[in-house]
This record gives C-alpha cells, sequence and structure tokens, in this order.
C-alpha cells in the first residue's frame, strides 16, 4: 500500500472569512496561520501547499492581553545603515491595523518559499467590508 499525496491538480482550495473584532490577537493569528497552512484539511502534506485562503475583516478591533498594547513594539529595517524604524502597537493600530494581524500571522507560518506563497493567501482588511464576496467566503469559528 502506497502513501497517499495528491497533486496539486486535485487541491481544491476553500474561501474563509474571519472577524477579528474583539478576538485576542495570537488565537486568531494560530488559527488562521493552521487554514493558510492546511492543517485542518484530511489530505495534509508537509511539503506542498494544500492551505485555504483566509479573510480578516475589522482588523483594527483587535485586542492584547495584560499590557502589551502599551508596551508592545514593531520594528523594521529600512536597509541603510542606522535605519532602524520603531513603532508602538497604539500607533500602528491607528495607522495601519492590518500590518498588526499580517505580520502575526504570517509570523506564524514557515520561512520558506512554501510559507510566503502560504502568506499570500491571506488577506486583512480594516473595516468589515471585503472584495471577495464572489469566492462565497464561509465564516472561521474562533474561540475569543
Amino acid at each position: 500500500m502506497s502513501t497517499y499525496i495528491p497533486s496539486a491538480l486535485e487541491i481544491q482550495r476553500k474561501w474563509f472569512v474571519v472577524d477579528a473584532s474583539g478576538k485576542t490577537l495570537g488565537r486568531l493569528a494560530t488559527e488562521a496561520a493552521s487554514v493558510l497552512a492546511g492543517k485542518r484539511n484530511p489530505k495534509y502534506t508537509p511539503f506542498i501547499d494544500v492551505g485555504d485562503h483566509v479573510i480578516v475583516i475589522n482588523a483594527e478591533k483587535v485586542r492584547l492581553t495584560g499590557l502589551k498594547s502599551q508596551s508592545k513594539v514593531y520594528r523594521r529595517y529600512t536597509g541603510f545603515p542606522g535605519g532602524l524604524r520603531e513603532e508602538s502597537f497604539t500607533r500602528l493600530l491607528e495607522r495601519k491595523p492590518e500590518k498588526i494581524v499580517e505580520e502575526a500571522i504570517k509570523g506564524m507560518l514557515p520561512k520558506t518559499k512554501m510559507g510566503r506563497k502560504m502568506g499570500s493567501k491571506l488577506n486583512v482588511y480594516k473595516g468589515d467590508k471585503h472584495p471577495h464576496a464572489a469566492q462565497q467566503p464561509q465564516p472561521l469559528e474562533i474561540s475569543a
């Protein structure tokens, strides 16, 4: 009996929508990363991308526990000498809340070519509207 390995033609990707309002950032990110990686799929294979698409709405309403919202800092490097930029969670939440959720989810995916491909199936939006209605996304329930 040989091991079943799905081909790229057999993979049918579903679309899921997640409402981030009132959800804890880390708990939301782990569930979304699991769906993107295909861990919930019975045809899961570690070396083949069998993950589904995830749409996250209401990214500005995500929350952190404890005092993390006051102390968390996001860092990025511009590529120039002395170009380390720092931004607090509260400031980034005002400026670009999609970036917070996107960075949390993509940080839980593999750091490989396949991980980047999984990350490209993630769509994060600020409000409750998204342009993917034609894909008929199903709601993905995540516990608070």
